[in-house]
């Protein structure tokens, strides 16, 4: 074995063992002359998320909004086809992932970088690639970073039009005003103009722990309104038509996709080799997460049918009162959440703005920035405010090319110097799912926009 450096460098943390032989040697490069570089060993010791830790930072990424809109995808596929369906998008989506961090770890044993984000691992694969494609690494870059960018302006859209429904179903239960639901959107900016002010991330670790335990008590609410009096299965659709697939797809990747947390957990471990591999981090985390979003798809729609709605609480009884808190509490956990999704955004755009500046006025253009893309999100709430269509939109273009598409092409840029080959399983796989992608978007995006103008 080979021996470790004598002198750390001052803040880096000393690994004892070779980082999954690093990586595969490099992910089957099969280089004997590979330094022994062990990337773990060069995190700063910032990095000190345990593997129960990164267990739970990517359950509570995965479980977002998204899990309250399975029924909905159900709705679109009916209960066999659903379960199957979502089993089979669950392990597509762990695959990609999977591929996605093996490849960014061998990269890291090549270049010797301690870790690598989304968009520097498909900005550097490409670098490093075959000489034809290299001119392509900026392209790469900008891709990743703005349907990161988009996926969660889209998100924020969602929020707002949740926060908007609930308050005006529970204000016309309770003679309140009988506004619309733009309205309602309107009124978020009330909340959301000064909460996305605040533009330090450890200001808003309060309200992200409050957000979890209220999150977890309204899906356990919504879940006990499922399987209190459910109705026969005869009732429901076992399967549905094939112009329902797309938005049955679309939907379930957003809600399942939680590729845009993935490479910052599993940069923040002390001991990255444990996020893949079995059972591993990923493979917890994605199957209680497939588990989860079955069950609830197929009680949600098996208790409410055709009428099921964008998110699951949007259904629960108005005359009860525990239905009602649980709309409150998912409203009040989507403003509390909206100023964390909204921070990625306005992360992707500054960083292209800050040098065309001047430093004197950064702290104006920052809060200009922030209040123009507040607007923007509710705006767009506004003017559709169909929960529903924002879903599968989103799900259908962004998460396509962020989720399946670009963790495809980087695995076949990264190997296809190392014995890639026209013949090799692996390039035939990815091609499918590349392949995949595309139709999901396609399809997605045509019927999400149909559906966008028969509701005009």
């Amino acid at each position: 074995m080979e021996k470790q450096e004598k002198h750390q460098t001052p803040g880096i943390r000393p690994v004892m063992d070779t980082y999954s032989s690093k990586i595969e040697l490099a992910y089957n490069g099969s280089r004997e002359d590979l330094d022994p570089y062990v990337p773990a060993a060069h995190r700063p010791l910032e990095s000190n998320t345990s593997s129960f830790g990164a267990l739970a930072h990517l359950l509570k990424a995965s479980l977002g909004s998204g899990v309250l809109a399975m029924p909905l995808a159900f709705k679109n596929a009916g209960l066999l086809v659903g379960v199957i369906g979502t089993m089979a998008i669950g392990f597509v989506c762990a695959h990609v992932i999977h591929v996605l961090v093996k490849t960014s770890q061998a990269l890291c044993v090549e270049i010797k970088r301690p870790c690598l984000g989304y968009a520097d691992t498909c900005d550097l694969v490409f670098q490093t690639g075959p000489k034809p494609i290299r001119k392509y690494a900026p392209f790469a870059r900008e891709l990743a970073d703005w349907a990161l960018a988009v996926t969660h302006l889209g998100a924020c859209c969602v929020y707002i039009v949740v926060i908007a429904e609930s308050f005006k179903q529970v204000s016309d239960e309770y003679g309140g005003p009988k506004w619309s639901v733009s309205t309602f959107c309107a009124l978020t900016l009330v909340v959301l103009i000064p909460l996305t002010q605040i533009t330090k991330l450890k200001y808003l670790v309060p309200f992200s722990a409050l957000a979890n335990f209220v999150w977890l008590t309204s899906i356990c609410i919504s879940i006990y309104y499922c399987l209190r009096s459910p109705p026969p299965i005869s009732e429901r659709n076992l399967a549905t038509s094939l112009s329902g697939l797309p938005n049955f797809i679309s939907t379930s990747l957003f809600a399942m996709e939680g590729i845009g947390v993935v490479m910052p957990v599993e940069n923040e471990m002390t001991k990255p080799q444990q996020f893949l591999g079995c059972p591993g981090v990923l493979n917890i985390a994605m199957t209680a997460v497939v588990a989860l979003y079955t069950f609830v798809g197929f009680s949600g729609y098996l208790n409410f049918g055709e009428e099921v709605r964008g998110s699951l609480t949007l259904n629960l009884p108005q005359d009860e009162i525990l239905a009602q808190v649980a709309k409150i509490l998912v409203a009040c956990v989507m403003l509390l959440s909206y100023a964390l999704i909204f921070y990625v955004p306005v992360d992707v755009v500054w960083r292209r703005l800050q040098e065309k500046i001047p430093a004197r006025t950064h702290r104006w253009s920052i809060a200009g920035l922030r209040l123009g893309g507040t607007l923007l999100t509710v705006g767009l709430a506004c003017a559709i405010p169909r929960l529903e269509l924002f879903m599968e939109l989103v799900g259908a273009v962004c998460l396509s090319i962020m989720g399946l598409s670009l963790p495809a092409i980087v695995e076949t840029v990264f190997r296809w110097d190392k014995g890639m080959g026209t013949c090799n399983w692996i390039l035939w796989k990815n091609c499918l799912i590349l392949l995949f992608s595309m139709v999901a978007m396609v399809s997605g995006v045509t019927f999400s926009i149909k559906s966008m103008i028969d509701n005009l």
